[in-house]
């Protein structure tokens, strides 16, 4: 089996799942830090000179993915009919890595401290990845499936 060893935690000031915002783009005020492993503190050079950061998490609370169910209605669209889980952006997936594009607002030691808040306190720290325009930015049209029919 495969196995993931997290590098950091998150901290932020949310303890509470139903009080946390479902996206990083949906609360990009508030502020949280990455807490990276000491070990790992010198991979963060250069980091700083980016203003955007992906942060890729686990987004269960146990170290084994939970049984999940493979349809599910939206959190954005409650009363439409459920959709496949990879159509879906939620926490409760076969194997829960959650992905934050976060502003960077700061880097000192082995800590990042970043806007846009959308993990609990204590949230698993898998990766880091800086983001790069000509890598991130789709060239093509972009379609967004059902997110498209829903105002936000």
């Amino acid at each position: 089996m495969l196995r993931l060893e997290p590098i950091g935690v998150l901290r932020t000031g949310r303890i509470d799942r139903d009080d946390t915002p479902v996206q990083a783009a949906a609360n990009l005020d508030e502020e949280g830090v990455a807490v990276v492993d000491e070990r790992y503190g010198p991979a963060l050079d250069g980091l700083s000179g980016f203003s955007h950061v992906w942060l890729l998490t686990w987004l269960s609370p146990d170290d084994e993915p939970p049984e999940v169910e493979l349809q599910q209605r939206p959190f954005l669209r409650p009363d439409g009919p459920p959709l496949g889980i990879f159509a879906l952006r939620g926490p409760r997936r076969p194997v829960p890595i959650g992905l934050s594009l976060v502003e960077v607002v700061s880097v000192d030691a082995n800590e990042v401290r970043f806007r846009g808040v959308d993990v609990i306190d204590g949230t698993l720290l898998l990766d880091l990845k800086p983001y790069f325009t000509d890598a991130d930015f789709p060239r093509s049209d972009v379609r967004c499936g059902w997110f498209d029919d829903i105002e936000r």
